[in-house]
């Protein structure tokens, strides 16, 4: 990670400042509960909080098409809010397409996904280019963004 962004990472706890408000998804209870029970994960700064979104759409506008597209994509909460929802931060992680909205077999899709995050929960040995050290990078899942329908596909439902 180059050295300028492995500085933005850290925003949330070096920089962040709690106004009473909610502004980042840090000032939140979800983050807050997450903190309180893993305190190991939540010590170390650099460790990275994810949100997952998806939603299916068929191309062209054309609703009468059975032809549909979901893309996957992962945002990175660790940043401030000016970057985590800009298209350069985003992690297009996986695009579904088929004839078909992909259903209850969404899980299917997500497993190589939901194994490297389970790798990455327990840690991985990672570079800090703004410390110039290694670390145990930890990763979690927080929360994910999507309608009704999508989240009752995600959900298996």
């Amino acid at each position: 990670m180059e050295k300028e962004m492995a500085k933005k990472m850290r925003w949330h706890k070096e920089e962040n400042i709690e106004e009473g408000f909610m502004r980042h998804p840090f000032d939140s209870i979800e983050w807050k509960y997450l903190d309180e029970r893993y305190p190991t994960f939540s010590t170390e700064l650099r460790n990275v909080r994810l949100g997952l979104a998806s939603d299916g759409f068929q191309p062209n506008g054309n609703m009468s098409s059975n032809y549909s597209i979901w893309p996957v994509v992962l945002a990175t909460y660790n940043l401030p809010p000016w970057y985590y929802m800009k298209s350069p931060y985003f992690m297009m992680i996986l695009l579904i397409m088929g004839p078909k909205c992909p259903g209850n077999d969404f899980e299917v899709y997500l497993q190589p996904m939901i194994e490297e995050l389970n790798e990455l929960w327990n840690g991985v040995e990672t570079y800090d280019a703004h410390s110039k050290s290694n670390f145990l990078l930890r990763v979690a899942l927080r929360w994910t963004i999507n309608d009704f329908p999508a989240y009752g596909n995600l959900s298996g439902w």
